[in-house]
Parts: C-alpha cells; sequence; structure tokens
C-alpha cells in the first residue's frame, strides 16, 4: 500500500534507537523528508549515514526534555520548511520502587516524557491548523493503561500522554489535522535487551532461556506471548500518518500484543 507520504517533512524525536530509529527508517523508505534526533551529534551522524540509504535524512542535535534544546530543535526544523508530521518518540524509564524516586527524578520524567510532548506540540500544531493538514503521533505504553509497580513514574508519565494526546485532538475538531498516540507492549529494543541480560542475570539464567519463558512467567495475559518488535510498532505509527487513518483522531493505538485484558 502506497501510504503518500511522499516529500512530507517529518521530525522523529528520541531516533537514535529503537522504535524510534525505525520509524524514521520507515519514513525514509516511504519517500518522506526525515529528521532524527537526539542528544548526541557524533551518534546522530551515523544513524543519518546508516539511514540515507533508505532517502533523505537530516539529524539535529537536541534534548527536548530542555525548554532551550526544544527551542533549539524547533528553529533548526523551521529552516528546513513547515513540519507535516511530527512523532513524539523521546522517553526515560527505569526499574525503581517508588518510595526511591527523589523529586529531581520525577521532575526528570516528566520533562522527558510529557513537556517534551508539550513543547513541540504547542509550537507545530498551530501551523498544522493554519494549514489544515499535519499529523502529531505520541508514543505511549501499555504502562500507561497497566501501570507497573516498579516502574510507577514512567506509568504515570505515559498515562498523562495519553490525555495530552486526546486533548490536543479536541483542538483539531473539523479539521485536516489529526492527533493520535500509540501504545506499544514490551518491544524488543537495545534498552530491553540491556534489561534482559541484567533479569536474567539475576534471577541465574542464561539469557535465551530467560527470555523464552518471560511472557510465561511475567506477562501470562498476552496474547501473542513474545516481545513485540520495533517494525510492527513503526508501521502503526506509518499508517496513522497517511491519509487512509484519515478518519482515526483522538485514539490510542495498540500495539501490545493483546497484553491488556479489555474489550
Amino acid at each position: 500500500m502506497d501510504m503518500q507520504l511522499q516529500n512530507k517533512l517529518v521530525l522523529v524525536t528520541g531516533s537514535t534507537q529503537g522504535i524510534g530509529k525505525e520509524t524514521a527508517r520507515q519514513y525514509a523508505k516511504e519517500g518522506a523528508q526525515v529528521i532524527v534526533n537526539g542528544r548526541t551529534q557524533s551518534k546522530l551522524d551515523n544513524i543519518v549515514k546508516e539511514l540515507s540509504a533508505d532517502g533523505e535524512v537530516h539529524g539535529i542535535a537536541a534534548d527536548v526534555s530542555t525548554e532551550e534544546g526544544a527551542n533549539k530543535l524547533i528553529e533548526a526544523v523551521e529552516a528546513l520548511g513547515d513540519l507535516d508530521i511530527l512523532v513524539n518518540n523521546t522517553s526515560i524509564f527505569e526499574v525503581k520502587q517508588v518510595e526511591e524516586v527523589t523529586d529531581e527524578e520525577w521532575m526528570n520524567y516528566f520533562n522527558t516524557n510529557i513537556l517534551s510532548v508539550v513543547r513541540l506540540a504547542r509550537h507545530f500544531l498551530p501551523n498544522m491548523l493554519e494549514r489544515n493538514t499535519g499529523r502529531i503521533i505520541n508514543i505511549s505504553s501499555e504502562a500507561a493503561v497497566k501501570p507497573l509497580a516498579e516502574m510507577i513514574p514512567y506509568s504515570t508519565t505515559k498515562g498523562a500522554v495519553n490525555s495530552l494526546t486526546r486533548g490536543l485532538a479536541e483542538r483539531t475538531k473539523g479539521t485536516n489535522v489529526t492527533v493520535n498516540s500509540v501504545l506499544p507492549g514490551p518491544t524488543w529494543t537495545e534498552g530491553v535487551a540491556g534489561f534482559m541480560e541484567g533479569a536474567a542475570e539475576d534471577a541465574g539464567e542464561d539469557l535465551e532461556s530467560f527470555t523464552e519463558n518471560y511472557f510465561k512467567n511475567n506477562e501470562p495475559t498476552s496474547l501473542i506471548q513474545r516481545f513485540g518488535t520495533v517494525h510492527e510498532v513503526a508501521s502503526t505509527v506509518i499508517f496513522l500518518s497517511s491519509p487512509h487513518a484519515s478518519g482515526i483522531n483522538g485514539n490510542t493505538q495498540r500495539v501490545e500484543g493483546g497484553i491488556i485484558r479489555s474489550v
């Protein structure tokens, strides 16, 4: 299916690895002009070199968890043209008991997982509404709906992302602009691989057997009983960006393998 994204200007934040990187790759393959973003220019340069084999890719180093960094990114994006698609993917998480999380750490979660979305949407949404075209897609998590006891700050901020998404979508009523969120479940990324290696070591098991039994032991409600792939999540983002998905707005699209037991 042709997603009709040729020459669209797309920004994917937090796109030096994992879901963000794969999403940027798929946009490039669809013929979009893609901006990848991260905090380290040298890492971005490598990503741009890799993804340029698939299409036109630019790299802008900026820390969107800060107002200064977000403004730097906005200025660089505007130098390239009007933004058509914004994918807010920047996020942090850590396995930690809530009583051990400091106020400073809580504020870092809010700045990174929520205010990064607010800062960019606040700037780019009005222009999309004025032009009567555009897409904003926020990457959420199954933890937003099924909070994890050992990741409460992450779960809380991702729940806020879903609420923010719906609120922003209300602003688009009667236009050709849409705002949606994508809710992945456990997805195999570089970060998850590192977590699983540590968890397997703590359990005294080899990584292969620990991973094989992970869903049986830890996520029995999962219907697919495996980790999702970055390709599966990115493909959903791409579809929501396309004219084919123009009837989907204010939605939280689940890509979590049925782990959330609800209708």
